[in-house]
């Protein structure tokens, strides 16, 4: 018998069982062989899952990169409420297909949640191919402008951490 095709992270399996227990109203016996069911079958099937490990390339753009993103959601956070107390023809929303040059999962993945942070952007969806971001904009000037703003800001530095 194979203890590891069974059990092929002990500490997954361990953290399974403790945050269900933490979840439970009380510790029975019932809800303590439940755990230990859930900590002994969820592993290996997680285990199956395709993974995409994270490949980190320079760090050097992080500290400006994270700078600049705190800039953007305070400049946002003017401006969205200056058009929401504003008149509301004034405002322009759009769907903007965003074409990705990133490949990196976790990259894009960090370029869908700034864009998320920022307000008055949401990341709707990612094609299936990885290609396009579909981000919903609050008020939509130019798509062109958006969309080099963004490649210039976010994407070119996360393309460096996440080569």
């Amino acid at each position: 018998m194979n203890l590891r095709r069974w059990l092929p992270s002990p500490p997954l399996s361990l953290t399974i069982c403790v945050f269900w227990l933490l979840m439970m109203d009380s510790i029975t016996v019932g809800n303590v062989l439940l755990a230990a069911a859930l900590g002994l079958v969820i592993p290996p099937w997680a285990a199956r899952l395709d993974r995409e490990f994270a490949r980190i390339g320079r760090l050097r753009p992080v500290p400006l990169l994270l700078l600049v993103l705190a800039k953007d959601i305070v400049l946002s956070n003017i401006e969205v409420a200056r058009r929401v107390l504003g008149r509301e023809d004034r405002i322009r929303p759009a769907f903007v297909w965003y074409p990705l040059d990133i490949a990196n999962i976790h990259g894009i993945t960090a370029l869908a949640s700034f864009i998320t942070l920022t307000p008055g952007t949401v990341s709707a969806a990612l094609s299936h191919d990885r290609k396009y971001l579909l981000i919903h904009v609050f008020n939509l000037q130019d798509e062109a402008a958006l969309v080099a703003q963004i490649k210039r800001r976010y994407e070119r530095p996360l393309m460096e951490i996440f080569p």
